[in-house]
């Protein structure tokens, strides 16, 4: 069951199970907070629900997960560069938070995931920070301007990375979003070309198919690979 958590100012929804031994982090928007509840019970069925799940609503989807600023590419919307704020918020206000409201260990594994722009938010916090045992970008704006460039030039600090993208993403008009499939396979070779633990799996459709289920898959990945060597936290209260 979802509890709503008041953290910094944003209404946090949050699941925990039984005995958590990880922690998932997701930044969400409204589409994303309406499909939560399916997207945690695929994640639960599939690994048994043992983990603390916190998502973080984005009012300003453009600005809040950009890491610079960037002319729209599609409507008329700039790209800010919020993620730096939104990152912040993660590492030193949700975090410590979640932590001593359920009273977790420090220690915990957390993975960093999300949709679109919220899966190259991922991506570039797992280079800023080492806070992020595991990547989970499901669908990621890989495509996004100069993103490439920086990701060549800064390794990726988590020991795992999923990727994943629709076979049909890059059949676009929009010449920017049309670079999304040979970004994703550059991606995926930076990845690799560091030595992490990587996958870029493919699925059926558009950008707008099945977010909540290609996100769940993105998450079952990573907690799979944490858990092939875990640390069990101790928790007293969930």
């Amino acid at each position: 069951m979802l509890i709503t958590m008041t953290i910094g100012g944003r209404a946090c929804p949050v699941f925990c199970g039984k005995r958590p031994n990880m922690i998932l982090l997701q930044p969400v928007d409204e589409n994303d907070l309406r499909g939560l509840e399916n997207q945690i019970a695929r994640m639960e069925q599939r690994c048994g629900g043992d983990f603390l799940f916190a998502a973080i609503p984005i009012q300003d989807w453009n600005r809040e997960l950009s890491p610079w600023e960037a002319p729209a590419v599609f409507g008329k919307a700039d790209f800010g560069s919020g993620a730096g704020e939104t990152l912040n918020f993660i590492l030193h206000r949700l975090l410590p938070e979640l932590l001593r409201e359920f009273s977790l260990s420090e220690t915990l594994p957390v993975i960093l995931g999300g949709y679109s722009l919220a899966g190259l938010f991922a991506l570039w916090s797992g280079c800023q920070s080492d806070r992020f045992s595991a990547i989970a970008a499901a669908s990621p704006s890989v495509w996004f301007p100069d993103w490439i460039a920086y990701a060549k030039t800064n390794r990726n600090h988590a020991e795992h990375v999923y990727l994943s993208l629709g076979d049909r993403e890059a059949r676009t008009k929009n010449p920017v979003m049309a670079t999304v499939g040979s970004c994703i396979q550059t991606q995926l070779e930076i990845l690799r070309e560091s030595g992490i633990d990587c996958i870029l799996e493919w699925n059926q459709g558009n950008h707008f198919q099945d977010p909540e289920k290609r996100t769940a898959a993105a998450f079952s990945w990573c907690m799979d690979k944490v858990l092939e060597n875990p640390w069990i936290g101790q928790s007293t209260f969930c």
